[in-house]
């Protein structure tokens, strides 16, 4: 008897805001009031598909 070939996954949409990957960029503000923005960026959890890199809709 052969082997069976395993199932086929099926696939998934990756994230438009994250392009599949989790993380996003996001900005480093400074300041209590208004929140100056400087050159630093800093890597922030995806608030769309909260970090799996699969498109929820």
């Amino acid at each position: 008897m052969a082997a069976r070939k395993p199932a086929a996954r099926p696939r998934v949409k990756k994230c438009p805001e994250c392009k599949g990957k989790g993380e996003i960029t996001e900005t480093v503000r400074v300041g209590a009031r208004k929140g100056r923005a400087t050159a630093d960026e800093q890597a922030a959890l995806c608030t769309k598909c909260w970090g799996s890199g699969e498109a929820t809709d």
